[in-house]
């Protein structure tokens, strides 16, 4: 019960933080750029100190090092071949070449990987670690739910349509997440190598996507300082868990 809970929690963020854009067209760089720092900071904590440490406990260097190669390896993999999100680094609002639905189907071909790595976490047993990983990606997911719609709704799509496919790329990793704890529940070997694989995905789209969107507007010193607490709010919060 606390599984599904969690993960619907972690799915449902992203409609969430597209109800802002629904009130509001326009949002400042600044304040993308902050949040999108603190999200970062948030998730390469949840990576380096928890994902990747408890992997190494549960198997060697090489099966760890395999699973985070493989993490980056497959976004790097969908980003090349998907379309997906960038933000303009000017004072307009969010621009993209490609067709909305190409955009609405790469998101939801990234969230793959953030599902799965809720549901690894915790079918892995380790008290503490789902519910950690779960608010980790749910608070990522809640700028990703903003932006979507937000670029939907300047695309002339209606508001509540907007925030309907908001929560349906969100929910994808929910069901992402029930496959990942149903199959390391039945292969053990997976659960170090879905750790680290996670632990992979996320250091690739902290350090790939979230820093350089969050620098490109000449807000680097505040993204900086909200990256940082960003990672000491995450460190108090496993101390919690």
């Amino acid at each position: 019960m606390e599984f599904i809970t969690g993960s619907a929690i972690a799915a449902i963020a992203t409609a969430l933080g597209a109800i802002p854009a629904l009130l509001f067209i326009r949002a400042t760089h600044r304040f993308r750029d902050i949040l999108l720092a603190f999200c970062a900071g948030v998730m390469m904590a949840a990576a380096v100190f928890e994902l990747i440490p408890e992997a190494l406990k549960q198997a060697d260097i090489k099966i760890v090092a395999l699973g985070i190669l493989l993490g980056v390896v497959s976004l790097t993999l969908l980003e090349q071949n998907i379309p997906h999100i960038d933000l303009d680094h000017s004072s307009s609002a969010i621009q993209i070449d490609q067709k909305s639905m190409l955009i609405i189907a790469a998101i939801c071909l990234h969230n793959l990987p953030e599902g799965l790595s809720v549901g690894v976490s915790y079918a892995s047993g380790v008290e503490g670690l789902g519910p950690m990983i779960a608010f980790a990606i749910g608070l990522q997911n809640m700028p990703e739910g903003f932006l979507v719609a937000l670029f939907l709704i300047q695309q002339n799509v209606k508001k509540l349509y907007a925030f309907l496919i908001a929560l349906l790329t969100g929910m994808l990793e929910f069901f992402a997440a029930i496959i990942g704890y149903i199959l390391t529940n039945y292969v053990t070997i997976l659960i170090p190598t879905g750790l680290s694989f996670a632990a992979g995905s996320m250091l690739y789209i902290v350090y790939k996507e979230l820093i350089p969107e969050s620098h490109g507007d000449g807000h680097a010193l505040s993204s900086t300082y909200s990256f940082v607490f960003g990672m000491i709010g995450m460190l108090w919060l496993t101390r919690l868990f």
